[in-house]
């Protein structure tokens, strides 16, 4: 059987790098995987929760907090601040 070669982490989408990245920890969580494929299974994995967390920030940072008058009624936005979370 032929190896296929993953697909470039860069080029992933958040929602398959984070599924691909499931289905890593599912495998090395069941302990079927021998030591040689573990430990690559391990680094893809590092690598794609990286790259997950990397577009997290990007979005967060695109994110606008909505401004509220003393009424509830929105006023303005400002840049969300990660720190008051």
């Amino acid at each position: 059987m032929a190896e296929t070669t993953p697909p470039d982490i860069a080029a992933l989408s958040f929602e398959a790098a984070l599924a691909e990245l499931e289905t890593i920890v599912g495998r090395l969580e069941s302990g079927q995987a021998p030591l040689k494929e573990s430990i690559a299974l391990y680094e893809r994995g590092a690598a794609l929760r990286a790259h997950c967390e990397s577009q997290l920030k990007a979005a967060e940072a695109r994110i606008e907090k909505i401004m509220l008058d003393k009424d509830g009624q929105p006023v303005g936005t400002e840049p969300l601040d990660p720190d008051t979370r």
